[in-house]
């Protein structure tokens, strides 16, 4: 299984959906929440080429992006096979 980490902040309703779809699928993560966090956004703006927006996700290596992108590998049918490889 493919270690899952998502840049966070507390009040982000997108950072919400997206934990609670990975919740509903049983899939551990790790979450930094970069709330009041200088360092730890500026961490993730690099890690995501710039994007300095919450969520950022990562399935292993693999920078998923935000919680739209999330959704969109769940309903194409990408999102269970990329977890588990």
């Amino acid at each position: 299984m493919n270690k899952v980490v998502i840049y966070t902040t507390s009040l982000c309703p997108y950072c919400h959906m997206a934990k609670q779809l990975l919740q509903e699928k049983n899939i551990a993560f790790k979450e930094i929440d970069v709330t009041g966090a200088s360092e730890l956004r500026a961490e993730m703006r690099v890690k995501a080429g710039g994007v300095n927006t919450v969520p950022q996700i990562w399935i292993g290596e693999r920078h998923v992006g935000g919680c739209t992108d999330l959704y969109a590998l769940d309903r194409a049918g990408q999102l269970d096979p990329l977890l588990q490889s």
